[in-house]
């Protein structure tokens, strides 16, 4: 395939998620298929169903799952929609849910992806083919809209100034590639030191959780997905910025029952009830050997809760 890698924390997804076979696994992000390989590989009982928006990713998925072509369907579908997808195809209750939030391989190493500061390419960044572009996104968004995307998703401390050498930049000609975007965020932040982190990082992750509507995507996905669950059967997610880490937290606390109200409130609004119970008392971090044969994974955070057998 050319493009295969070692899915982020496969170990601990397979310890955590095979307890529970058999029965219906749902991988929602099953990018290039590493953990659903894996999965399928460990528990026989397991049949797959792998979700995902990038065609290309999921042509990729099918070649790699094809040694367990009976017990897998894919379909092309956001990962928020598992619920709808399952109750289309009239499946039973998963036993284990699965989302890994990463970018896969597949779209950072593809220049014509957009994705990646490190090569150029069109200024894209769509995880699917529908949607507006990140050029589309530069070219068109007001000042304050473009400050509020990279204060809100890349904790970009220059946000301002970016912002405003992007319009700047694109009264005289239109930002098309990711070059343009990376020599826009040179020409505010320096070019950095050698060994630290790339100044357009930020800026990047910021712009591709927009168009994409990640964070959007997250929230409409966890709370589904838990109440989607056999009960006894296990939701994990893979996180990689606190921005989807505190979204995770946050909801399946509220959802142990948890109010996650700002204090001060007169009574709850949050909507907590006990539908899961935590598996671990904090989230699973890579160890140093999994994060120097694969630097990508030293951000990632795996939070993994169980749901009631008989909801309260």
């Amino acid at each position: 395939m050319g493009v295969l890698h070692e899915p982020v924390l496969c170990d601990r997804v397979v310890a955590l998620l095979t307890p529970v076979a058999p029965g219906l696994v749902v991988d929602a992000t099953v990018g290039l298929g590493g953990h659903a390989c894996a999965l399928l590989e460990a528990a026989p009982g397991f049949r797959l169903l792998g979700l995902d928006r990038d065609p290309r990713a999921l042509e990729l998925a099918r070649e790699r799952l094809l040694p367990f072509a009976d017990r897998v369907h894919l379909v092309e579908s956001p990962f928020s929609r598992v619920r709808d997808v399952l109750e289309q195809l009239g499946e039973e209750a998963p036993i284990a849910i699965l989302a890994d939030l990463g970018c896969s391989s597949l779209q950072l190493d593809s220049p014509e992806r957009g994705f990646s500061f490190m090569a150029d390419g069109p200024l894209d960044m769509r995880m699917g083919k529908s949607g507006s572009t990140a050029a589309d996104l530069v070219n068109t968004a007001d000042e304050g809209e473009l400050m509020r995307i990279l204060w809100e998703y890349g904790e970009e401390r220059r946000s301002r100034a970016i912002a405003r050498a992007i319009v700047t930049h694109r009264q005289r000609a239109p930002l098309e590639t990711t070059r343009d975007l990376v020599q826009v965020v040179i020409g505010v932040l320096g070019r950095g030191r050698r060994g630290r982190v790339h100044p357009a990082t930020r800026t990047f992750q910021a712009l591709r959780i927009a168009v994409n509507d990640e964070l959007g995507e997250l929230e409409r996905f966890v709370e589904p997905a838990a109440q989607a669950l056999r009960p006894g059967g296990r939701l994990a997610i893979i996180s990689f910025h606190s921005l989807e880490d505190r979204i995770v937290k946050h909801t399946m606390r509220r959802l142990e029952g948890v109010c996650v109200c700002p204090p001060g409130l007169p009574a709850c609004s949050c909507g907590a009830r006990r539908v899961l119970n935590r598996v671990g008392a904090k989230p699973v971090r890579p160890e140093e050997a999994e994060i120097r044969a694969n630097p990508r994974a030293r951000s990632a955070r795996l939070r993994v809760a169980e749901r009631l057998e008989d909801e309260p």
